[in-house]
Parts: structure tokens; C-alpha cells; sequence
């Protein structure tokens, strides 16, 4: 293998101790820890994990909040050529069931909040060797062996990281990122925000999202300041913003708006704010720029792109999803891969070293998303003159809904409501959320003789699929329009009950 021409995220975490040792590469629970820190834990962590032996491109699954073990773990894996698979721990049991069964890790590492269902799969899951829980004496072990010496062969385009995005084809599949993709994301975030050793990054969002993932490490490769935050509390946020010097954070709805409604609640110095980046209505983003005096940045991305591959100012060009950034090539196609000239809507494809390495074990749906030598998003688009893309929704086939910044695949939802005996027919469809930007809505018929109300409908759709998966809003009707072949006519119900 080429080690001359490959640089890795342990590599960087290296650098970072030799030449940046004594900053503050994450601040968690009032602690600094500083960059030698950093990489003595991570280079301690890879020894430990080396000596379980495991074989290079061995999945290790992670189970947890935001905790700077995630770091570790990421600098580990980088080490040993092994692939984290990193899950979305607001899923239900047996979602997370499902990854484990498609991407089979051989280690598992959880927080002491999901211990007891971690310990479950594990029991379940074959494959499942070690389940460690962070911060207890097992995982703390791993750190007591001597930091590892010599880093395994890494190729550029090696699996380093799998996250399920939304469905394909009927069920979530993995996302396969590698170090390449991430450094190489990390390093348009850094020019894109100017992003340098001066800078601090406040982690609201969660590192198993790509876009914290994005971010944490793009500040991390600067050199910057992370500030690690568990999980989002308006207050706390608020506070840390003040106490830290936050410069940068990003943001899903609700967030700005939690944000305002706890700054009536007291005086808090939000001064060193440069950047809030994210999705946000109109409205939302204006008030909040007026309120601190920050900057609201838009973007687009995906998973499948290692991240975000446009940005801007929002208010650059209200109503883009901000410019083509440097190191994608964003093309606009109609349904037969012709190209599209500029002002014309059709699905956005995407070619660069940003995109992924394809979905595990799924050669099929691979060779479909990449035909044509281009990624093929699923997501409508418009390009004007100036190179701004304008989000138009998705294709049907790949429909989604982003409730807070979620992807929920509308047959996910359909698929847990008809599992209830009252339900005959079902379609699920996003509507305008003023919470969450995007509401998840479902009209349903029952069978003769069942009655159902809104609430428990909902709540039995919690004990199926995630939290931010179940319905917000349910209509029932007598019966749900149909086409002319007989099939259930979604676009019409969108239109009628939208």
C-alpha cells in the first residue's frame, strides 16, 4: 500500500500535538484538553484496541452522546485502518438491530444511557465480540496499555466511516466515507468559514450527524477550540457561547429559535459570534442576525457528499442553499441524465473527491446512484448564472422529510402505521413545520368496524420506529384518492391536505 502519498486523521491529530501541543483542542465538562492530550489519549485508545487484534477494516459500532471519546475513537480508527459505524442513538431498537445486521462490527462502544440496549444487541448480534460502555472500567482499560507505535497501512479511499442515511429502496442504508472524503470536507470547511487556532466551535449538534462531524474536525484540523456539549440545552448553549468565546456553531431547527426564547430569560454576551451555519426560515434567520449580530450561513449536503457542498451568507441570495464550494462539480439533470441548462429545475448530481464510496453491501443501488460517472442525490435543483443552487424538493422515488434536520424516508413511517390492525391505507407526506421546519403528516383510512384516535396512533408508532420518525400530524378520511391504475395518488393528497 502507498503510505507515501497518504495522510490519515491520526496523522493530523499528531501534527496537532507536536507543533499546536498546549492549546485547547477540547473543552468538556469545565476541563481543557489540550492537543498533546488529545492525541496521547487517541494514540492510547489505538494501542489498546490493537491488542484485541482485530483485522484491518474491522467495524467497530458507537452507540453515544456527544462525549470526546468520539474523537478518540475517530483518531483510533484512522490509526488501525478500522471503520467506525456511527448510529443515530435517538433510533429505536431495533433500527439500530438493523445496522448492526447489515454492517456486522465486531466491537461495540455505547454510553451508560444506552448500555442496556447495547448489551442486548450485543447478546443478539453474532458478530458482536466486546461491548464496552464508556467510562467504565472495561473501555478505561483499553487506555492503560502503551500508546501505539506503529500505524497500519491505510489506503486513501479505505472504508473509515459508515452512516445510515435515509432509506433506498424501502430501508436506510450505510453511507461509506472515507479518510479522504473527511480531510478533504474538513478542509472546505476550513476555508470556507475561516476557520484557524483562533477560532472555537460549539457542538450542538451530534457527532454521529455529518455535519457535526464536518465541523468538529474541520476545527480540529485548523487547530481550533472545540467545545463539547453533551446534548442541546438552550441555557447551557447560551452560557457557553459567553464562557468560551464560541465564534461558530451550527444549527437544525428549532435551534435559533430556543436560543432567542432563553435570551429573554436573562443578559448574555454573545459578542464573539461570527457564524451561525444551517437550515432556517426566512423569518428565523433575519430576527436571529438582528438579535446578535452574528451571521446566518445556508448550505446543502448530503451524507453521501461527505457534507456540505454549497454555502453563503443567507442573505447573499435569500432563498439559495449558497454557492458550489470549491472541490465539488454540481451539475443539474433531467430524468434521462441529459444536461440541463442554467435556471432549469431537475435532479442535482454531484461529481469530486467528496463523494462517498458507495452504500454497504449494496452493489445494485451503488451502480444506480453513481451511473453516468455522477452521484445522483435524489434532490431536485436549480443552478443560476452566479453558481447558487436552489433546493426544489426531491425526486418521489427518494422522497424525504427533515423534521429538525432528521432524514425520515415517508415508507419508514407508512410501514410502522399499517402495522396497526385499525389501518387500512396510509400516506406520509412533510409539511410546514414552524418548530421543526419540517413536519412529518399522515392521512389514513381504517378498516370497517376500527376507530383510532390521533395520539395513540402516534404513540404506537413510538414503540416501532424513532422518536423523530413518528407522525406530528394525522388526518383521517374515508378514503384516501386514487390513480387511474388504482394506486394511491400521493401528490394529489399532498395537494388537498398539505
Amino acid at each position: 500500500m502507498d503510505s507515501l502519498h497518504t495522510l490519515t486523521c491520526f496523522d493530523i491529530f499528531e501534527k496537532n500535538a507536536l507543533y499546536n501541543g498546549p492549546a485547547c483542542a477540547v473543552h468538556w465538562n469545565d476541563k481543557d484538553i489540550t492537543y498533546a492530550d488529545l492525541f496521547m489519549q487517541t494514540a492510547k485508545l489505538a494501542g489498546g484496541l490493537n491488542r484485541l487484534r482485530l483485522p484491518a477494516q474491522s467495524r467497530i459500532a458507537v452507540l453515544c452522546k456527544n462525549h470526546p471519546v468520539f474523537f478518540h475513537l475517530l483518531g483510533a480508527a484512522s490509526a488501525l485502518n478500522l471503520v467506525l459505524v456511527l448510529i443515530n442513538r435517538r433510533l429505536s431498537r431495533d433500527e439500530v438491530f438493523h445496522i448492526v445486521e447489515d454492517t456486522t462490527p465486531t466491537v461495540m462502544v455505547c454510553d451508560a444511557e444506552m448500555a442496556d440496549q447495547a448489551r442486548e444487541i450485543a447478546k443478539s448480534a453474532a458478530c458482536i465480540q466486546h461491548c464496552y460502555v464508556v467510562d467504565e472500567t472495561d473501555f478505561s482499560a483499553l487506555y492503560d496499555s502503551s500508546p501505539l507505535q506503529d500505524t497500519c497501512p491505510v489506503g486513501p479511499k479505505d472504508p473509515y466511516l459508515i452512516i445510515h442515511t435515509a432509506a433506498v429502496q424501502g430501508k436506510p442504508r450505510g453511507a461509506v466515507l472515507s479518510q479522504e472524503n473527511v480531510l478533504l470536507s474538513n478542509q472546505q470547511i476550513i476555508q470556507t468559514y475561516g476557520l484557524d487556532r483562533t477560532k472555537a466551535y460549539l457542538n450542538i449538534l451530534p457527532l454521529f450527524h455529518i455535519m457535526g462531524i464536518n465541523m468538529s474536525l474541520g476545527t480540529l484540523q485548523a487547530g481550533g477550540k472545540n467545545i463539547l456539549q453533551e446534548k442541546f440545552d438552550p441555557k447551557q448553549t447560551l452560557a457557553l457561547i459567553q464562557e468560551q468565546s464560541v465564534n461558530i456553531f451550527g444549527s437544525f431547527p428549532p435551534i435559533l429559535s430556543n436560543l432567542m426564547d432563553a435570551m429573554q430569560d436573562g443578559n448574555f454576551d454573545l459578542s464573539s459570534l461570527e457564524i451561525a451555519a444551517g437550515l432556517e426560515t426566512p423569518e428565523t434567520a433575519k430576527k436571529w442576525e438582528s438579535c446578535t449580530g452574528s451571521k446566518f450561513w445556508t448550505m446543502y449536503g448530503q451524507t453521501e457528499t461527505s457534507g456540505l457542498i454549497t454555502f453563503a451568507e443567507y442573505f447573499k441570495k435569500p432563498g439559495s442553499a449558497g454557492a458550489v464550494s470549491a472541490l465539488a462539480n454540481i451539475r443539474i439533470v433531467d430524468e434521462v441524465d441529459t444536461l440541463l441548462p442554467t435556471g432549469a429545475t431537475g435532479e442535482i448530481v454531484v461529481r469530486g473527491p467528496l463523494v462517498f464510496q458507495g452504500y454497504w453491501n449494496a452493489e445494485e443501488v451503488n451502480a444506480l446512484t453513481f451511473r453516468e460517472g455522477w452521484h445522483h442525490t435524489g434532490d431536485l435543483g436549480m443552478l443560476d448564472t452566479d453558481g447558487f443552487l436552489f433546493f426544489k424538493g426531491r425526486k418521489a422515488e427518494r422522497e424525504l422529510i427533515k423534521p429538525g434536520g432528521e432524514n425520515v424516508f415517508p415508507a419508514e413511517v407508512e410501514k410502522a402505521i399499517l402495522k396497526h390492525e385499525a389501518i387500512r391505507e396510509v400516506c406520509v407526506f412533510g409539511v410546514p413545520d414552524p418548530k421543526f421546519g419540517e413536519g412529518i403528516k399522515a392521512v389514513c383510512s381504517l378498516n370497517p368496524g376500527k376507530s383510532l384516535t390521533k395520539e395513540d396512533l402516534i404513540a404506537f408508532c413510538g414503540t416501532l420506529i424513532a422518536g423523530y420518525k413518528k407522525p406530528r400530524y394525522v388526518e383521517f378520511v374515508k378514503e384516501l384518492p386514487k390513480a387511474e391504475n388504482g394506486v394511491i395518488d400521493r401528490q394529489k393528497i399532498k395537494a388537498e391536505f398539505a
